[in-house]
């Protein structure tokens, strides 16, 4: 019998077996980042029947973002800072078989910006690798829990933290890194895998030496980006502080052999202290991955006055777009818009709002004739530069944390559409002059988060056509739906609340079809797995993350949490922290 087979029928029997997968197991699923299973059999017609199987308490009263991953016969689960994992033995409901517990400095806490929340493993292999926040970069053995090796990515005392999970790739590991709010000048890195050797680093702005730009053949929106094209749009050597951090995402094209990634928001917040386009922070950047060479980018909110990171994740699917088949990307930006590229050139295809309040801008420029072309249209009654420093702009849509944070949207190939968690928030905004210090807060801004005007629903999770750029369906939710959300080929969309509630969706038309209280409110990703012939879906719930960060680190302060704290304030009437893992299976 051979291996593979005799893993499965051992899994099948009850015994705890880590399989050699062949394929690495993610977060996101695939590489493409779709986020659909191809399990089926929970489906429209017994959805509403799931019950809870069985529970596991993390022991950590933080954010969860992320979710479990499943090898073989055994479910691995992490937990926000201190970031322990545990491997738990399905055959007998989530027996600890092992744990995994870093020390690490308790003081790099108080540098990461927005929670210390962490999302997910990810399998490779043969090995399971964590980034911890204190930006070590383990290999575990997943049947022990052994450091196979562990290196040190980034230096907090910098600012340089880590929220992230990582991307397997070939024999490479694609790890990112935060700090963006401590001036941080954040590097993408590849890793071997067998090794923890670096075999390459790049970051998003400086000399092209360091953003690995080849001046002739990385192109911007289909043409070269020229010499020096990062440090021509900063003043002096802002640039050294610049930003443009990789905290988010990570997708790989197998055919292309290219990464794709979003970055951060340049430092300061303020933008009267960096004239220029500041590229290229807040922005898609697709590089080689065996040499790191960028192959082409594209700047979504050039000279960002907003906080607009562009981290969110990179969905690889093929799209009828004009009448002609096409591999593309489709991003879900902060800034409220939703783009749709070629993702082997980089041409942009489509970018509307995805939330009809967005006002910062009326529209992107998408005619290539025009001087424009790929830019945003500016509104200056909601541009915090026309007003200047120590002014306050009111009303500008959507707030800091974005239409789409880093909770993740996914796809079905069942109806073509995108399922998008999102946030219903503007904001009040004044920034203010800022110095720069190693390691401390490097934001220069203050603002507060509030409903659009006349509205009182903060979240909406939403159907999207990203080939014509509209909603099909939306669904308002009280709060920001801050759950990554999860397609299956059952025509099931699941996705969380930051009640607590898991709640299971038609995909066609967004009927609701089954909801369950979780006890704490939801900012981790819904994920489905089989077992013993069964099907299960699995969700962490405890409150946190940016949304959350109230209730979750104790903070009254309206202003605090960058204006979280006054936006979700009524969050406290809902929900309270936790810790936990949840695992439902289909009722009889």
């Amino acid at each position: 019998m051979s291996l593979p087979r005799l893993l499965a029928v051992l899994a099948f029997l009850g015994f705890a077996t880590v399989a050699q997968a062949d394929e690495p197991v993610l977060q996101t699923i695939d590489a493409a980042n779709t986020r659909y299973s191809p399990l089926a059999q929970i489906d429209v017609g017994n959805v509403s029947r799931l019950k809870v199987a069985w529970t596991f308490s993390t022991g950590v009263l933080r954010g969860h973002e992320g979710a479990p991953i499943v090898v073989g016969s055994v479910m691995f689960v992490h937990t926000p800072f201190p970031n322990t994992v545990y491997a738990l033995d399905l055959a007998h409901e989530g027996k600890i078989l092992w744990r995994y517990a870093p020390r690490q400095d308790p003081s790099v806490i108080a540098v990461m910006c927005c929670d210390t929340v962490h999302r997910g493993l990810a399998y490779a292999n043969g090995r399971l690798f964590l980034q911890q926040a204190d930006t070590t970069l383990v290999a575990l053995d997943p049947a022990t829990g052994k450091v196979l090796w562990s290196v040190k990515n980034g230096d907090p005392g910098r600012g340089e933290t880590n929220t992230a999970t990582v991307l397997p790739v070939k024999d490479e590991l694609i790890v990112g890194l935060s700090g963006g709010e401590y001036g941080a000048r954040c590097p993408v890195t590849a890793y071997d895998q067998a090794t923890g050797q670096r075999r390459w680093r790049a970051y998003a702005v400086g000399p092209d030496s360091d953003i690995l730009f080849d001046p002739e053949t990385t192109t911007s929106l289909g043409r070269p980006v020229g010499k020096d094209s990062s440090l021509k749009t900063w003043e002096g050597d802002q640039w050294m502080t610049g930003g443009g951090c990789a905290w988010g995402w990570f997708s790989y094209d197998l055919a292309l052999n290219l990464v794709y990634y979003g970055t951060s928001n340049p430092s300061t917040w303020n933008p009267a202290q960096r004239p220029g386009d500041n590229r290229w922070a807040e922005a898609i950047i697709a590089r080689d991955a065996d040499t790191g060479v960028a192959r082409w980018v594209y700047q979504m909110t050039p000279h960002d006055q907003w906080d607009f990171d562009g981290v969110n994740e990179m969905i690889l699917t093929e799209q009828t777009i004009g009448g002609e088949r096409r591999k593309v990307l489709t991003h879900f930006d902060r800034n409220g818009f939703g783009y749709t590229l070629d993702r082997a050139t980089g041409a942009l295809l489509v970018a509307e709002k995805f939330d009809p309040t967005v006002n910062w801008a009326s529209r992107i420029e998408q005619d290539a004739g025009k001087p424009g072309y790929g830019r945003p249209v500016l509104d200056p009654r909601f541009a915090p530069e026309e007003k200047g420093e120590e002014e306050t702009t009111t009303g500008i849509c959507p707030g800091a944390l974005g239409t789409k944070n880093q909770q993740p949207a996914a796809y079905s190939p069942q109806t073509g559409l995108f399922y998008v968690p999102t946030n219903h928030m503007c904001m009040d905004y004044e920034p203010f002059r800022v110095n720069y210090v190693p390691g401390q807060p490097y934001v220069g801004a203050t603002l507060t988060l509030h409903p659009p005007e006349g509205e009182s629903h903060t979240g909406a999770f939403l159907a999207w056509d990203a080939a014509k750029g509209r909603i099909l369906w939306s669904k308002p939710e009280p709060f920001s739906v801050w759950s990554g959300a999860l397609a299956t080929a059952g025509g099931v969309v699941f996705y969380g609340t930051l009640e607590g509630y898991l709640k299971a969706v038609d995909a066609r038309d967004g009927r609701e079809l089954y909801r369950f209280k979780t006890p704490s409110g939801i900012v981790g990703n819904v994920t489905t797995y089989t077992f013993g012939g069964r099907q299960y879906v699995a969700v962490l719930s405890g409150v946190g993350g940016w949304a959350g960060i109230g209730l979750a680190a104790g903070l009254t302060d309206p202003a605090d949490g960058s204006g979280a704290v006054g936006g979700y304030a009524s969050l406290a009437d809902y929900t309270a922290t936790g810790g936990q893992l949840t695992v439902f299976e289909q009722g009889e």
